[in-house]
């Protein structure tokens, strides 16, 4: 049987895993291509644990078996039976290949199947992700930077060594950057960032990382920091579209795409519900920067907006409010942290200049 020790091989491929840990663990740390099928839930990993601590591992190993035993020992050798159909070629992972995923396997091949692991489990794919990514980001990177609405992702997205941190953050970056995708703990982000950096440049020469000029945070999620100590040092190309432009883009994003991902989620009604107060919450948290008054004002027109845009589908009005929060907030503060940056802006150009500058780079 092979079992698994080439991590690096098994990141890249985005190789399907059979992850036997408590959902606890799952949540805390997974791998972009790994489903959950635990061999112990979260109370009975606590109670095997604890077991452990006062009785010792032959006790706690008893206590395992006899848990998970009978039907419920059938219903999840069933689980992951259909498991295996469904990825051949995957691997099964416990924290760190250890009595776990060796029961498991056990229990397969009692049922007649032959189900490699990884030795070493997650613990060695997240030592070999992070040992990945620290030296993928040695490669050279360029950032693209410019005010919200140029484009940035779009143009990021179409290159072929461009890595679309916002993407894999589900976070866009700004207070109305949230998606319907819950972000994932830090240890997760950090893994799916790992794999996309390993399958872009997999058998690549002359690797040229492109990516949007990011804050070291996005959302809950912050930037390793090899990647922002290289980000630090990296060219920036500025995309500078005009602002009506910008405007549709912003549009289409946040009150065409936005709204119908809500109703799409929730429905209707409570679709309808969930992305008002998704508008509400974005400004709501830079209240203070705007200032109160101000915030007041902005939050009157944005009400306005929702009203016409309930009543007759217009997205127009939300203009009221957006134009300026882009002039008296987004822009000025965008500009200011660019010009920080200033000696290391090497193109500036619409969004069609920069990609055309990129070709050619």
């Amino acid at each position: 049987m092979n079992n698994g020790t080439d991590y690096r091989a098994i990141l890249t491929a985005g190789t399907p895993i059979i992850d036997v840990r408590a959902p606890v663990e799952f949540q805390q740390g997974s791998l972009p291509a790994a489903i959950n099928l635990p061999l112990m839930n979260d109370d009975e990993r606590a109670a095997v644990g604890t077991c452990y601590k006062r009785q010792g591992p032959d006790a706690a190993l008893a206590l395992g078996h006899q848990l998970v035993s009978g039907e419920t020992r059938q219903q999840r050798i069933d689980a992951w039976r259909a498991a295996c159909a469904r990825f051949p070629h995957g691997y099964l992972c416990c924290a760190r290949g250890g009595q776990r995923s060796h029961i498991v396997q056990a229990w397969l091949k009692e049922s007649g199947i032959d189900y490699p692991l990884i030795v070493g489990g997650y613990k060695m794919l997240r030592q070999a992700a992070i040992q990945a990514t620290e030296a993928l980001v040695q490669h050279p990177i360029i950032l693209i930077g410019g005010c919200t609405g140029n484009g940035k992702t779009p143009l990021v997205r179409h290159q072929p060594f461009g890595i679309d941190l916002e993407g894999l953050a589900h976070h866009r970056g700004s207070s109305f950057g949230r998606t319907l995708d819950a972000q994932h703990q830090q240890a997760t982000f950090e893994n799916h960032l790992a794999s996309a950096l390993l399958q872009r440049s997999h058998g690549q020469e002359n690797v040229r990382w492109v990516l949007e000029d990011e804050g070291h945070m996005i959302g809950a999620n912050h930037l390793p920091e090899c990647l922002r100590e290289r980000m630090a040092q990296s060219p920036i190309a500025v995309v500078d579209d005009p602002f009506e432009l910008r405007l549709e883009r912003l549009r289409a994003e946040y009150f065409t795409h936005m709204h119908q991902a809500f109703i799409d989620a929730y429905g209707e009604e409570k679709g309808w519900a969930e992305y008002s107060e998704y508008l509400h919450h974005g400004l709501f948290a830079i209240r203070r920067r705007l200032g109160l008054q101000r915030f007041a004002e902005l939050t009157q027109k944005l009400d306005q907006a929702l009203v016409e845009q309930q009543q007759n589908g217009s997205t127009e009005p939300h203009f009221a409010w957006l134009v300026p929060l882009l002039n008296e907030y987004y822009d000025p503060m965008y500009r200011y942290q660019l010009e920080k940056k200033a000696s290391k802006i090497v193109f500036r150009g619409t969004s069609e200049a920069v990609e055309h500058w990129l070709l050619g780079h």
